[in-house]
Formats: C-alpha cells, sequence, structure tokens
C-alpha cells in the first residue's frame, strides 16, 4: 500500500517525528513523507508514532492508497524534494 503521512507536532517530538519517518518513507517536504510499505511496515510506523506523539498536543494524518497510482501529483513552486525517479 502507499502512504503519505503528515503532522504536526512540539518541535522536539517533531524531530523524533521526522528522523523516524525517513528510516521508513521518503522526505517530501516539511512534515510530510510519502513510501511504499506493507500491511506490517504500517503497523510498525503507527505504534511507534503512538509512542513518539502526545495525543493531546500533535497531530498525525495518515493517508493509505491501495497503490501509488493517484490521480495527479502537481508542485507549484520550489520542490523541496524531487521524487521523479520514484514515482
Amino acid at each position: 500500500m502507499y502512504l503519505i503521512i503528515v503532522y504536526d507536532a512540539e518541535p522536539k517530538r517533531g524531530i523524533k517525528l521526522l528522523k523516524f519517518l525517513r528510516k521508513h518513507l521518503i522526505w517530501i517536504q516539511n512534515s510530510v513523507f510519502e513510501g511504499e510499505v506493507t500491511k506490517s511496515q504500517l503497523e510498525l510506523i503507527k505504534y511507534e508514532i503512538k509512542k513518539i506523539i502526545n495525543n493531546e498536543k500533535d497531530s498525525v494524518i495518515i493517508y493509505r492508497f491501495e497503490s501509488q497510482k493517484y490521480t495527479s501529483r502537481e508542485i507549484v513552486g520550489l520542490d523541496k524534494n524531487s521524487t521523479d525517479s520514484f514515482i
């Protein structure tokens, strides 16, 4: 399955999320990651995110797709992390 994860967290926890998610997904821009994962990888990602965040102050949104073939991806302005060869 294909994931897009976005988050808003207090800076200290945001750095921990950034470091963790970079191990599993591709960094797209500030607080945004995407990539292909298995079901077990998704469960690990969710488990670790729950250990990092504060449920009352931080927010993480996980968009899940059956494949990476979403209808379109358009960047307006600076492409902070080109994934042309990836997608």
